[in-house]
């Protein structure tokens, strides 16, 4: 009798959880997908929020060409970038990646001199952050892209009107 007893209630406790899981599958699958909406719009979003932040880390990087390459003092274009970069840049992207240099004591030079141009400039909000990064920001010569600009400008074919429109009747360049 005692086995009766238990075998009953185990196989009712079972029953009442196949009818709940059959319960909870006739709703979620009502609600598909909407549940699963939002988390598919980040992962869409989320590689392209990487490559803007990537973006942003070099353009804001300043590299070896903006340091005096003896004390790792700024030049006057690099204290510009600075200066753009603490008063122009949007505010959640204001941070200052500064590049490592060869040895830590030109990387602490460096890092000390971004900081010192940044206490001299009046900067509404926060103090951008200084960072260090290995990552050296794409550039090229002034000269090169202006070669490369001038042969493309070159090889432009001139504009022309069309002979004919699109319907067949004569265009405007017609004779």
């Amino acid at each position: 009798m005692v086995a009766l007893v238990t075998t009953g209630t185990s196989v009712s406790a079972d029953w009442k959880h196949f009818w709940h899981n059959l319960h909870v599958g006739y709703h979620r699958n009502n609600a598909w997908p909407a549940p699963f909406n939002e988390a598919d719009a980040m992962n869409v979003v989320a590689p392209f929020e990487m490559m803007k932040a990537n973006g942003w880390r070099m353009h804001n990087t300043i590299g070896h060409e903006l340091f005096r390459p003896d004390d790792g003092a700024l030049m006057a274009s690099g204290n510009k970038r600075v200066y753009w970069i603490a008063t122009q840049a949007p505010q959640a992207r204001r941070t200052v990646f500064v590049l490592r240099g060869g040895s830590e004591r030109e990387t602490a030079a460096r890092v000390a001199a971004v900081r010192d141009t940044l206490s001299r400039i009046d900067v509404q909000g926060p103090v951008p952050d200084v960072q260090i990064t290995e990552i050296e920001p794409h550039h090229s010569a002034g000269a090169w892209a202006t070669k490369i600009n001038r042969a493309w400008m070159e090889n432009l074919a001139a504009p022309r009107l069309p002979t004919s429109s699109a319907g067949g009747t004569p265009g405007i360049a017609t004779p």
